[in-house]
Order: C-alpha cells, then structure tokens, then sequence
C-alpha cells in the first residue's frame, strides 16, 4: 500500500503530464496482458508518447481545473491514460492498429487542445497523414506553384522562340 508521500508525488507527476500534454487517450485495457501492454508502451514510446495505467480517482484528481476534467470525470473499470508525443496522428494510429488487434484493448474518449473527441472522431483523426505526410503535401505545394510560376513567365520567350522557328523554316521552304 503506498503511503499518503507516494499518493501526493503520483498525484503531482499525473498534474504535470496534464499540464505538459496537449492530448490525452483515455483507454480500456481489461484482459490484456504484460506482455501485450509493454508493446503497447514501446509503440507509443517510439513516438514519443507515453502510456501510464491510473485509477480513476486519481485521474480525476489530477486533471482538476484542466480540459481533461470533464472527460475523466465519469471513468470506471480499468483505466490507461495515453500521451502522445509531437506527433498526435502517428499515436493516434498506433493506438488504433493497436485496438484492431486486441480486442481486449479499446479507447473510450479524448481531449485534444481542449476538445472532448468520442472514439469516431479519434479514428478519423488517425486517418489524417502524418506530420512527415502535412511537410510533404507542403513542399509540393509550394514546388508546384514555383514551377507553374516559372512556366508562365518562360511562356513569352518561349512563344516568341516558336514563332521565331517557324518563320525561319518558311523562308527555308520558300527559296
């Protein structure tokens, strides 16, 4: 049993991972086993987030006076609450590849920049491309756009060049 130091320390790093976390994944995991949990963590942990198993008290202690409060105020049963690191989307679909292959494992809600997200929204939000993905998109967006921008203005040379051609291979025909 801990003692009320080891409770208020618990109580004081899961305050601070609220603070520090933009999103949180409220998890099931009933049935699951060591083994089973300890992939879990390593998959979040490679993406820099983090997986913690908390009782729903000190949950809802914890997230008291943060955009968490309302999410955890109604959990029961055996409760894992997931961080994920910088890049939410690769989490997120960790979590969900994860939840397709153990049925024991499920997630219940989330809170992402202060909003409440159901499981739908979550897995729809797993679908997006990743931060490495959004970069890609980006610079080929902006590749395209410098590309039409240099055909454009290459265009007139270009038209006179052609015009230029054919009037020489006119007066080549003609004599």
């Amino acid at each position: 049993m801990k003692t009320k130091e080891q409770k208020q320390a618990s109580l004081t790093h899961l305050q601070s991972q609220f603070v520090d976390s933009a999103a949180v994944v409220v998890c099931k995991f009933e049935g699951l086993t060591v083994a089973e949990d300890q992939e879990l963590r390593g998959a979040l942990r490679s993406l820099g987030g983090r997986y913690q198993v908390v009782s729903n008290r000190l949950a809802r202690l914890a997230s008291m006076g943060t955009p968490f409060e309302s999410t955890l105020a109604g959990q029961g049963g055996m409760t894992a609450l997931a961080f994920p690191g910088e890049d939410l989307v690769a989490s997120l679909k960790a979590l969900v590849q994860y939840a397709k292959a153990h049925e024991s494992f499920r997630f219940t809600a989330g809170v992402v920049e202060g909003r409440t997200l159901d499981v739908a929204q979550l897995n729809e939000l797993s679908t997006m491309p990743g931060k490495e993905g959004l970069h890609a998109q980006l610079l080929h967006m902006i590749n395209s756009s410098a590309q039409r921008l240099l055909g454009i203005l290459n265009a007139p040379g270009r038209d006179i060049a052609a015009v230029l051609q054919q009037a020489v291979e006119e007066k080549k025909l003609n004599e």
